[in-house]
């Protein structure tokens, strides 16, 4: 009868890095298109116009109705009566009928936006969070794929001090 062989800490970091490696494949994937869409998202990048038209709580004020639309810098360009105009459209005071434009991602990238902007009160934040984890799993189970003292060894850590001086250049460049 064979004896199991007793797996090597090595070994063992080797099995779990190659698994968790192929399992967060997919979400490395949309992480890395959402991530790319947000670094243009002051842009029209990807974006197409949309006709907005809804009824909201009639009677708000500019700074209200800026609230409501989620625009920073909202204000109102001119009123005719209980019209107000702003640059993407209009607001009946008394109706409470809005109506405006807005340019959007196609529903796939928004979902994708969400899912990357995801906050703590959201259940989506727990797939981000052990995302996360498993990243930084993946990130020091590297250092188990050589030995200590090969070549192949001492070049990953060359490339890790790269990588984190690469890091801390971009946390300090100005802007």
């Amino acid at each position: 009868m064979e004896t199991k062989q007793k797996k090597s800490v090595q070994q063992i970091m080797r099995l779990l890095h190659r698994d968790i490696g192929f399992l967060v494949l997919g979400l490395t994937v949309i992480y890395a298109l959402s991530g790319i869409v947000l670094i243009y998202r002051d842009t029209d990048f990807l974006k197409r116009e949309v006709t907005v038209e809804k009824t909201i709580d009639p009677n708000l004020d500019a700074e209200a109705l800026g609230q409501v639309l989620r625009k920073r810098h909202f204000k109102i360009t001119a009123t005719h009566g209980s019209v107000m105009e702003f640059e993407q459209g209009t607001y009946n005071a008394a109706t409470g009928e809005i109506r405006y434009t807005s340019k959007e991602l196609p529903d796939v990238l928004r979902k994708f936006n969400t899912l990357h902007k995801s906050a703590s009160r959201s259940l989506v934040h727990w797939a981000g969070l052990v995302y996360g984890v498993l990243l930084l799993f993946l990130a020091v189970s590297s250092l188990w794929m050589y030995k200590p003292g090969t070549l192949l060894f001492r070049r990953g850590l060359i490339f890790a001090g790269i990588g984190v001086v690469v890091a801390v250049f971009l946390l300090l460049w100005p802007g």
